[in-house]
């Protein structure tokens, strides 16, 4: 089964939150996962977020980050192309999202996703909403 992740979701991989085990077994069931190029700028913020409000060292966001980065050698990293924008594109134009969300949708419809993993509801009703096969995390 081909799963993909946004942000949201494939950050309670490294962060232990509501969803965190869930998102474990996903994983570990997958044949293959897939990112938007813009899901590792999208954690490393969010981590250093953490850092910044003292809810994460400075030891566990280095060693978080080089988990993050041995992962990402076996995950599928999708590039923005001119047919994901085109998606991209649509999925604003028919839903009421936040570009980067709708970068993550697009991506994941021109990945051909069995599965799109999110947190975000607005992001979920739109995937939906394209005819992916959604799980709330």
């Amino acid at each position: 089964m081909k799963i993909f992740f946004d942000s949201s979701a494939f950050v309670k991989r490294y962060v232990n939150e509501t969803g965190s085990e869930q998102v474990v077994e996903i994983c570990q069931k997958a044949d293959a996962l897939a990112l938007s190029i813009i899901c590792l700028p999208e954690i490393i913020s969010t981590l250093c977020r953490l850092v910044r409000e003292g809810k994460l060292s400075e030891e566990e966001y280095e060693q978080l980050k080089t988990a993050i980065l041995t992962d990402l050698e076996d995950i599928e990293i999708c590039d923005i192309t001119p047919y994901v924008m085109l998606r991209v594109i649509s999925c604003l134009e028919n839903n009421t999202l936040r570009a980067m969300d709708a970068i993550h949708l697009g991506s994941a419809i021109v990945y051909g996703a069995d599965q799109f993993v999110s947190s975000d509801q607005k992001q979920i009703q739109a995937a939906q909403a394209t005819g992916l096969t959604v799980v709330k995390v």
